[in-house]
C-alpha cells in the first residue's frame, strides 16, 4: 500500500490553520491537525477536517452552467461561459455606464486574495465603482471606529502579553473571531493559568463565558449601556492613563459629557444586568495595565455596531493598551507589510463621503466600501444608475443577505447574474452562468488573509511573523472544466481586450505604493497561479516566489529574529487619538435619549432572536456533507428551557419564529446557555421564500426577519440582523 502525508492550509474558514492529510494509494483518508505547526500546535476542528470530503460530494459542480430559457442550467464549456458573460457585461455598460455593473465578495472570496484582488481590478478595468463585499453586513463597525477615532500606528498588545480581556458578544473559542487568535482555546487556558483576568459581556453563557471571572449576560442589542457606564465609571475613578491621554489622546472632555447619562444603575436597568457587576468590570478594567476589548457580530448586528465598537477602542485609548517605544512588535510582516513601527497616532477620518453616492437610504461609499444591504434596493430601483448586472465571488447572497424577500426579487429583476461557486447555492440556482471552480485542495494556497485580518485588532492575524504555503494535493477530478477563480476574470478581460492592473494587498498599509506598484497583466496574457498570488502580494516582505520555494513554510514557518522595536514618535507629530468623535457623541446622546432609561414594555414580539455560529456546520454551505449534518440533523434554535416550558414547547418540536417583516421555521433546541427571553439561531441557512418552508432540512433564513427599512445604520446601511423581536409558537398553532 502507497501511503504518504501532505501539509495544507484549511480553508475552512479565515483561520488558515495548519493541516495533514493522509493518503492511501492516492485517496486521501484522514484529515487532522498539525502538532508541529508552530501557530497552530495541532490544532483543528470537523470543519476544516472535512475539507478533502467536499472534493467528491455529488452536489460539486465539476463543469460551469448557463441558465436555460425553461430556468434549468446546463452544462458550458469555461471559456464560453466567460466570453458569453463578457459580451453580456459589454452589452449592459453599452446602455446603461459601468456602475451597472456590480461586484459582490463573500467570505471564501476574502480567503482567495490572489482571485479577491483579480476581481477588483476586473472591475476598476471596466469602470465601476459598485464593489460591494461580507464586511458591512457583518462587523462593520470595526471600520467605521477606527475611522473615527484614529489609530495608533504601533498597534495594541497582543494575547501574550495581556493581563485582562473583555469579550463582547463575541465566543472565539468557536468563531476565531477575535479575542484569542491561532488554537483559541489553547491560548484561553494558557492566559488564565498565567493569570489573566476574563470579563464576558453577552446573552449567551457561550464557551468563554464558561472561563469568565466576571460575566455579564445582558439583554440583546444593549452593549452600549454597559460599555458607556463602564467608560463613565472608569472616568470617575480616575483609572485612566493621564500621562498618555495629555501626549496622545483628544475629546476627552466631550467623552464625559457624553457618557455622563450612564450611570451603572440605569445600564444595568436597561441591560438586565447587576449595577455592581457593572462598576466591577470598571474596575477590573482600571486596573489593567496591558488589556484588550474584543467586540463580535451580534453587537455590530444589533442597530448600534458603530458605538459599540466606538467604546470598544476608547476604553483601550483611555487606558494606553497601546504598544509604546522601546518595546517590541513581534509580528514584523510575512505576506503584508505592517503599518510603521512608530508610537503615534494616525488621525481620525470620515468613516463615509468617498466616491460614490448611491441612490436609497442616503447612503453613500464608505472606509469598508460601499453599503452591502443597500444592493438589493440599487437594483430594484429605476432610473439612471440602476444596477443591472450582478458578479458573485465566494458568496451566497440569498442566505446570507438581510430582507431575503427582496434579496430574492432583486436577484431575479437582474438582466445578467454570475455566480462563481462550486455548487449550486440558493444564489446559483438563480444565476444567469454559475463558473464552476477548482476547490481548496486543488490550488495554491497561502495565509495571507489571515495576516491581513490582523489589521481588525489584537485576537485577530497571527502573534509572531508566522505563514504557511501550500501546493495543491489533489487534482481535478477526470472530465472536469474547472478554473481558478482568478482565471475567470483575466478570461473575461482577455475578451474584452482590458488590461488588468492588479493592486497588491501586502502594501493595504502605505496607500502611495499600494497604487504605484501594481502588477498589470494584459490581454491574452497566461497567468500563472504563483504569479497571480505574486501579483496579489506584489512587494511583501517576503515574496511569494520565495515562500513557495522554501519547505519549511509548506510546514508553518515563524522567521527567526523578527519582530520590531516601536520608535518614539517624531517631535513634530501633531496628531492625536480621540475617544469622542462628532458622530460618535451624537450616536451616545441618541441611545441615552431613546432607549438608555425607557422601560421596556410589552410587545407583540416579546423574544429577541440574536445571531449564532455552530462548532461543527458552517452556516452556509456544505450543509449537505453527511458527517456535518449528522451532528446538526435541523436547523436548530436554541431557547432557555424556562422559555420552552412557559410556551409549552418541547426539544425537537418545529417552531414558528415571526418578526414584524416575516416568519420562518426551525427545531427547538432546549440550552440553558441562553439568556430568558431570547433564542439563539445561525444565520445563512434556508429555503428561498417561494420554496416550502423546510425545518427539518435546509430550515429557516434570519434574513427573512428583517428589513432594510428598519432602523438601518446611516453610515453602513446595516438594518438590525441579530436582537431581533420576535414571537414563537408551536408550528401547529401557527
Amino acid at each position: 500500500m502507497n501511503t504518504r502525508s501532505e501539509h495544507v492550509i484549511c480553508r475552512a474558514c479565515h483561520a488558515h490553520c495548519g493541516l495533514i492529510v493522509d493518503f492511501e494509494n492516492d485517496v486521501p483518508t484522514a484529515t487532522h491537525g498539525d502538532k508541529n505547526n508552530p501557530a497552530f500546535h495541532g490544532y483543528s476542528c470537523i470543519k476544516g477536517r472535512q475539507l478533502a470530503n467536499y472534493h467528491i460530494l455529488p452536489t460539486r459542480l465539476l463543469q460551469s452552467q448557463k441558465r436555460q430559457a425553461n430556468g434549468s442550467h446546463a452544462p458550458i464549456e469555461f471559456h464560453q461561459a466567460a466570453n458569453e458573460s463578457a459580451d453580456a457585461i459589454k452589452a449592459i455598460i453599452d446602455e446603461h455606464g459601468p456602475d451597472a455593473v456590480a461586484l459582490y465578495v463573500g467570505t471564501f472570496g476574502y480567503n482567495n486574495l490572489a482571485s479577491h484582488a483579480f476581481a477588483i481590478a476586473f472591475m476598476e478595468a471596466l469602470q465601476s465603482r459598485m464593489y460591494f463585499t461580507s464586511v458591512t453586513i457583518d462587523q462593520p463597525g470595526k471600520g467605521v471606529a477606527r475611522a473615527e477615532l484614529g489609530a495608533w500606528q504601533a498597534g495594541p498588545y497582543r494575547v501574550s502579553e495581556w493581563d485582562g480581556l473583555m469579550l463582547v458578544g463575541t465566543n472565539p473559542v468557536v468563531s476565531h473571531n477575535g479575542g484569542l487568535s491561532t488554537n483559541p482555546a489553547r491560548q484561553l487556558h494558557a492566559a488564565k493559568k498565567r493569570g489573566m483576568e476574563l470579563i464576558v459581556i453577552d446573552p449567551r453563557r457561550t464557551d468563554c463565558a464558561a472561563k469568565a471571572d466576571l460575566f455579564l449576560q445582558c439583554r440583546p442589542g444593549e452593549d452600549t449601556a454597559i460599555l458607556g457606564a463602564i467608560v463613565r465609571q472608569i472616568l470617575e475613578d480616575g483609572a485612566h492613563d493621564k500621562d498618555f491621554i495629555a501626549s496622545n489622546v483628544d475629546g476627552l472632555e466631550t467623552l464625559k459629557q457624553a457618557v455622563a447619562p450612564y450611570d451603572p444603575r440605569s445600564a444595568a436597568d436597561r441591560a438586565g444586568v447587576s449595577a455592581d457587576d457593572i462598576v466591577k468590570a470598571a474596575r477590573m478594567f482600571g486596573n489593567w495595565k496591558r488589556g484588550h476589548v474584543s467586540i463580535g457580530t451580534g453587537p455590530n448586528m444589533s442597530g448600534y455596531g458603530n458605538i459599540v465598537e466606538c467604546l470598544g477602542i476608547a476604553m483601550q485609548s483611555l487606558m494606553g493598551h497601546w504598544r509604546r517605544a522601546g518595546e517590541v512588535r513581534k509580528n514584523s510582516g510575512f505576506f503584508i507589510n505592517p503599518a510603521e513601527p512608530v508610537a503615534a497616532a494616525l488621525p481620525p477620518i470620515p468613516a463615509n463621503g468617498f466616491g460614490k453616492k448611491l441612490r436609497v437610504h442616503g447612503l453613500e461609499e464608505t472606509i469598508l466600501g460601499m453599503p452591502t444591504a443597500a444592493l438589493a434596493d440599487e437594483i430594484l430601483m429605476p432610473g439612471e444608475g440602476q444596477i443591472k448586472a450582478l458578479i458573485v465571488l465566494g458568496g451566497n447572497p440569498m442566505l446570507a443577505w438581510p430582507d431575503q424577500i427582496k434579496t430574492k426579487k432583486a436577484m431575479e429583476a437582474l438582466d445578467l447574474l454570475i455566480c462563481i461557486d462550486p455548487r449550486m447555492s440558493k444564489t446559483a440556482e438563480l444565476a444567469d452562468y454559475v463558473i464552476a471552480p477548482k476547490l481548496h485542495f486543488e490550488i495554491l494556497g497561502t495565509t495571507a488573509a489571515t495576516e491581513l485580518f490582523g489589521g481588525f485588532g489584537a485576537g485577530w492575524g497571527f502573534e509572531e511573523t508566522y505563514a504557511q504555503v501550500s501546493n495543491p494535493i489533489l487534482r481535478a477530478p477526470d472530465g472536469s472544466d474547472l478554473y481558478e477563480d482568478y482565471e475567470y476574470f483575466q478570461a473575461m478581460a482577455t475578451h474584452l481586450g482590458k488590461t488588468l492592473s492588479v493592486k497588491s494587498w501586502a502594501l493595504m498599509n502605505n496607500p502611495v505604493a499600494m497604487e504605484s506598484e501594481r502588477t498589470m497583466i494584459e490581454p491574452g496574457a497566461a497567468v500563472a497561479p504563483i504569479e497571480a498570488w505574486g501579483a496579489a502580494l506584489n512587494g511583501s516582505p517576503v515574496s511569494v516566489q520565495d515562500a513557495f520555494a522554501d519547505p519549511e513554510t509548506h510546514k508553518g514557518k515563524i522567521l527567526g529574529n523578527s519582530g520590531q522595536v516601536i520608535r518614539e514618535k517624531p517631535d513634530n507629530w501633531k496628531d492625536k487619538l480621540s475617544v469622542c468623535s462628532p458622530v460618535m457623541k451624537g450616536e451616545l446622546e441618541r441611545y441615552a435619549r431613546e432607549r438608555l432609561n425607557q422601560t421596556e414594555t410589552e410587545s407583540a414580539f416579546p423574544f429577541k432572536l440574536i445571531s449564532r455560529r455552530l462548532s461543527n456546520i458552517h452556516n452556509s454551505n456544505w450543509h449537505e456533507d453527511p458527517a456535518l449534518r449528522r451532528r446538526t440533523p435541523h436547523h436548530p434554535a436554541f431557547i432557555n428551557p424556562d422559555d420552552l416550558a412557559t410556551l409549552k414547547l418541547a426539544y425537537g418540536d418545529v417552531i414558528v419564529i415571526e418578526s414584524a417583516i416575516g416568519a420562518i421555521k426551525c427545531v427547538a433546541r432546549s440550552a440553558p446557555d441562553v439568556r430568558t427571553g431570547c433564542l439563539s439561531v445561525p444565520h445563512a441557512w434556508g429555503t428561498t421564500p417561494d420554496e416550502k418552508d423546510d425545518p427539518l432540512g435546509a430550515g429557516g433564513n434570519t434574513g427573512r426577519l428583517s428589513a432594510m427599512e428598519e432602523g438601518h445604520d446611516k453610515i453602513t446601511g446595516i438594518p438590525i440582523m441579530s436582537a431581533i423581536p420576535v414571537r414563537i409558537s408551536g408550528a401547529s398553532a401557527a
